[in-house]
């Protein structure tokens, strides 16, 4: 049986979802997992949960008789990879930063330099597949006034799929009070 299957037989078996796996040259076996996604609840992978796939895994790596010196089982962490579409359904309206395997060229019609790959906004669904909204309008600082006769830069709307990306990811945004969906109230406020 292969490392991948292994890996993945197990993760799932015990009710988790395998995001990602790594093998170092140095020996090293990185395994990266989530909880099953339920629409309308997240939750978040505690320590005691990859303590349960770490035990579970060095059984099954055994038992197959895996060859590793080192075996690392982790959360996804903030900035998550998006690889299939059940990634992409799960973090709709959530900032990501997407990577383009191709520049933009000529497609861009002057909106955005035909060389920029990489893209930073909402994700949205669209009817051919996804889109990322933004504008390149710089953030405020703190304090800073905004006079209120700036007209605001546009939002930008750049439609994808699966296939044109190399890498997508959810966007590294750190509050202090956790990740939480635009719109969505802290409780007791």
């Amino acid at each position: 049986m292969a490392l991948q299957d292994i890996v993945a037989q197990t993760v799932t078996g015990l009710g988790y979802e395998l995001v990602e796996l790594e093998r170092s040259a140095g020996g090293t076996l990185r395994v990266t997992i989530d909880l099953a996604w339920e629409p309308g609840r997240e939750q978040a992978v505690t320590v005691e949960d990859c303590e349960k796939v770490t035990r579970q895994l060095q059984y099954a790596l055994e038992v197959d008789e895996v060859d590793y010196k080192r075996l690392e089982v982790s959360s996804p962490g903030i900035d998550r990879p998006l690889r299939h579409e059940r990634d992409f359904e799960r973090f709709a309206g959530e900032q990501v930063d997407i990577t383009l395997k191709a520049p933009m060229g000529a497609a861009a019609g002057g909106q955005v330099a035909a060389n920029r790959k990489k893209f930073r906004g909402t994700l949205e669904r669209a009817p051919q597949g996804w889109q990322l909204v933004w504008s390149d309008e710089p953030a405020r600082l703190p304090g800073q006034k905004v006079s209120k006769k700036k007209v605001p830069a546009p939002q930008q709307v750049l439609g994808f799929t699966l296939d044109e990306l190399k890498e997508a990811r959810l966007a590294p945004i750190v509050d202090f009070k956790g990740r939480r969906r635009p719109g969505v109230q802290e409780q007791g406020k």
